[in-house]
């Protein structure tokens, strides 16, 4: 047998391995464009850099927080050069909470590239583009934020609590003192908030921490341990002074301290009160969500004697003002739990042409009972991954008319394929404004059967 060889060394055959590019490691860089999600790119040495913080013409130094193949992830550290667009960050922790990621962007522009960004989507992956654009959905861009959860993490190693948001590009707390997309009724109670968890006798027994402003303002306390009589007597006179509802969420569902004590939050337009528990879905953005419901209405054009359907419901956002106007409206949810809260939203209102019905609406729909009449319209309103086994559907219904509010547009631009295919046309499209000082796009879209 012969001896085998040893020592030798061979190249793969692509040829050399570039070598990988540190973590921490600074790099000054010119700025192309902007990507889709606000970041901005730049190229060098055959790599394609994605600099968080930085703007189309600048020249900065960035940080690189990541790298793989020849994609590296980095963030602003120093602005050499500025792009005239440039504002000064509204926050003072800009760059490092992970929350806000364009607010060095002006509002305006803020909204341009989001509305190129949803234009992009459904050109190059639909073909396709609105007969009509609608204008964007908006309001104020500070004070908006009615919802939001407070990380709480005890650090063992330096033996105390941290209260904030993420980081950003990592699972760092952020300490946050003040947080100008906060609705103002949480301010105070954001600003206080670490302090009193600090006072607490287990803070390594703490998980976050939900604030919430409706029709009053609640806080959530996540624990993995029961609380003593003496943390919960803090809890209860901080909830107090800040005129707040303390809500506790153990083992099980979360739970008011005070069971009598009502939640929720008004469609004021519609002279609508819905119940809202910690934990359900809720649009964060008040101002901007009636907006949308009004604007879904309108373009819908539901007439009163329509069946209409109301996919992923929710606690009954769409389809209460929907029944309003219609004969009768069909909402259907895949989680148990927020159907029988619409239900209860809808008897509460005294609206008793509804139906509500739970299914697993990732698969496709089935000859439901609920389905077999048929629909004259349909507004759907899914999570980031879309809905592309239920429009796959939509066709047999019936329906002339479909509402599509989606939170990606790149899973409505995919389904938008599909509804093309079975003879929908795209009539009109638009973002929506919800979460302002974020790349985050919602828009919505108007179909008509051809």
């Amino acid at each position: 047998m012969a001896k085998p060889v040893r020592g030798l060394r061979f190249q793969p055959s692509g040829g050399s391995r570039a070598a990988q590019i540190p973590v921490g490691k600074k790099q000054r860089l010119t700025i192309e464009r902007l990507a889709n999600d606000g970041r901005g790119i730049a190229f060098l040495e055959g790599r394609t850099w994605f600099v968080a913080g930085a703007l189309a013409g600048e020249e900065v130094e960035a940080r690189v927080l990541g790298a793989h193949g020849k994609v590296v992830e980095a963030r602003t550290e120093r602005v050499f050069s500025a792009s005239d667009l440039r504002r000064p960050a509204p926050c003072a922790h800009a760059g490092r909470c992970g929350g806000c990621s364009v607010q060095h962007l002006p509002h305006d522009e803020q909204l341009a590239l989001k509305q190129r960004m949803l234009a992009e989507q459904l050109s190059r992956v639909a073909g396709v583009e609105p007969e009509a654009w609608a204008a964007p959905l908006s309001g104020p861009e500070f004070g908006y934020r009615r919802r939001a959860r407070v990380a709480v993490r005890w650090d063992a190693k330096a033996k105390k609590l941290e209260v904030g948001f993420r980081a950003a590009g990592s699972q760092d707390i952020v300490a946050i003192d003040e947080c100008p997309v906060l609705v103002q009724p949480l301010q105070p109670i954001m600003s206080r908030l670490p302090a009193m968890l600090q006072r607490l006798s287990k803070p390594q027994a703490l998980g976050h921490v939900e604030l919430f402003s409706g029709s009053a303002i609640a806080v959530l306390l996540r624990h993995m341990a029961p609380l003593s009589a003496a943390d919960l007597e803090i809890l209860q006179a901080f909830c107090a002074f800040h005129e707040a509802q303390l809500w506790l969420h153990g083992e099980g569902e979360p739970q008011p301290v005070d069971p009598d004590q009502a939640l929720g939050y008004r469609l004021e337009p519609w002279n609508l009160q819905l119940a809202y528990r910690p934990g359900d879905f809720v649009q964060v953005n008040a101002g901007v969500n009636e907006a949308m419901v009004a604007q879904a209405l309108e373009w819908l054009a539901p007439q009163a004697d329509e069946r209409v359907l109301d996919l992923f419901c929710g606690l009954g956002n769409f389809a209460l003002p929907l029944a309003q106007n219609v004969r009768e409206v069909v909402a259907v949810e895949g989680v148990a739990t927020m159907v029988a809260r619409a239900a209860e939203n809808a008897a509460s209102n005294n609206l008793h042409n509804t139906r509500f019905f739970q299914a697993d609406l990732s698969q496709p729909l089935s000859d439901a009972e609920w389905a077999r009449e048929g629909f004259s319209a349909v507004l759907l309103d899914p999570p980031r991954d879309g809905a592309f086994e239920v429009v796959r559907k939509l066709a047999s219904l019936g329906a002339k008319r479909l509402v599509y509010v989606s939170c990606n547009p790149a899973t409505l631009a995919r389904d938008t394929v599909e509804l093309v295919r079975q003879g929908y046309r795209l009539k009109r499209a638009g973002i929506l404004d919800m979460f302002p000082q974020t790349a985050h796009v919602e828009a919505m879209a108007l179909f008509e059967a051809s």
